[in-house]
């Protein structure tokens, strides 16, 4: 139950920041779409869910952003990247807040044993899984955030030249994901 609710806890707010901050850019794709909701039916993908609980690599649907709509293209699609790793880390950061009350509390002798050592086991995989979240997703390789940031801030004629290979990035990760070589 744990896992569920923060898997789609991280998941979904990840998502929502993109949106947002997209909105924010002059993009409001996600606005009309209606993924700027923390309803988990706009945001999980079918197969994504079920590779998440089945392998332990999954997806939720990618909030879709149009950066024609941007003043400046390249630094808002960098900022609406980044917006996904920088939503997890501060959920990690609240969790972690959250923690430390919980702590506090049992500590105390405010709130019963049990109670708190589930509300501190949810805090510590929340926070767990959301930083790993976000580190991840900071990879600079397609279609992770990582490259759009970096892409933000390189020269055009490079930048261009990556584009070319963003729509392989996808099959190339999935394999290296697939085989383990990131698993250590």
């Amino acid at each position: 139950f744990y896992l569920l609710v923060t898997v789609l806890l991280s998941l979904i707010l990840h998502e929502v920041a993109h949106g947002y901050v997209a909105y924010r850019c002059g993009d409001a794709t996600a606005k009309w779409m209606g993924r700027l909701s923390l309803d988990p039916r706009k945001h999980l993908d079918p197969i994504g869910t079920i590779c998440m609980f089945l392998f332990g690599i999954g997806w939720a649907k990618p909030v879709p952003v149009d950066m024609r709509y941007f003043k400046h293209p390249k630094s808002g699609m960098a900022l609406t990247a980044l917006a996904g790793p920088a939503s997890n880390f501060l959920l990690a950061y609240a969790a972690m807040l959250l923690y430390a009350l919980f702590y506090g509390l049992l500590y105390a002798g405010a709130v019963s044993g049990t109670l708190s050592v589930g509300l501190l086991d949810f805090c510590w995989l929340l926070a767990s899984l959301s930083v790993g979240l976000g580190v991840f997703n900071l990879i600079p390789f397609p279609p992770l955030d990582g490259s759009k940031v970096l892409e933000g801030v390189l020269p055009d004629r490079i930048y261009y030249q990556i584009l070319r290979f963003e729509r392989i990035g996808i099959v190339v990760l999935m394999a290296v994901l697939w085989t383990g070589v990131l698993a250590g």
